[in-house]
């Protein structure tokens, strides 16, 4: 079980360090503790959707019998931590700034935010850590990532009055995502026996 949820912890991670400089610009944004939970809300609608299109495309994925074919998925993380080493294009404080100004909802807009900054990051690395998953272990990691949801947003929160953090994470956090996403694109293929199938076959 402890392997399970630190890799559901590593997983969450690998997608939402940047989104922590997002909370940090939203929250900046907040007058109240209403609000303040209005943004939490609006962050676990966003990443429900996310999860719920992830899991319905991880179960179609089960169908295909070979597990070393499923863990080819793995090569997607890979391909996305390496984009992000080479790219330098981030227009997310843009999006973020040009959603909280109109006039819908706080819900709604955070819920926007976090699926327009978030979606391909998410769906792209949770889809081929879904399908290495049981149902219990599946369950175990759902929950562990509500848990990190409350985390990050309470973090983000705090980043607000912490601007050297944030800094910092705005300076690095591209990095250390990258390698986490290329770690755990790794870590899907080692656990689907794709290596191992891969040199087989050579």
């Amino acid at each position: 079980m402890t392997k399970i949820i630190l890799s559901g912890v590593t997983a969450y991670i690998s997608t939402s360090i940047d989104y922590l400089i997002i909370l940090m610009l939203i929250f900046y944004r907040t007058k109240s503790k209403k609000e303040r939970i209005t943004v939490f809300l609006g962050d676990l609608l966003g990443t429900t959707v996310l999860v719920t299109l992830a899991l319905i495309l991880a179960f179609v994925l089960h169908f295909i019998p070979a597990d070393w074919i499923l863990g080819l998925l793995g090569l997607i993380p890979i391909f996305m931590g390496l984009k992000l080493l080479t790219s330098d294009d981030d227009n997310t404080s843009t999006i973020v700034n040009q959603t909280l100004t109109t006039h819908r909802s706080l819900l709604l807009n955070v819920m926007i935010i976090t699926i327009a900054t978030c979606g391909a990051d998410n769906i792209g690395i949770y889809v081929p850590f879904f399908v290495t998953l049981s149902i219990s272990e599946l369950l175990i990691v759902l929950l562990t990532f509500v848990v990190m949801l409350t985390i990050f947003c309470y973090f983000g929160y705090l980043l607000v009055k912490v601007p050297a953090i944030a800094n910092l994470l705005e300076k690095y956090g591209r990095w250390i995502t990258a390698a986490v996403y290329i770690l755990l694109g790794i870590y899907i293929m080692l656990e689907s026996g794709t290596f191992t199938k891969l040199f087989t076959l050579l």
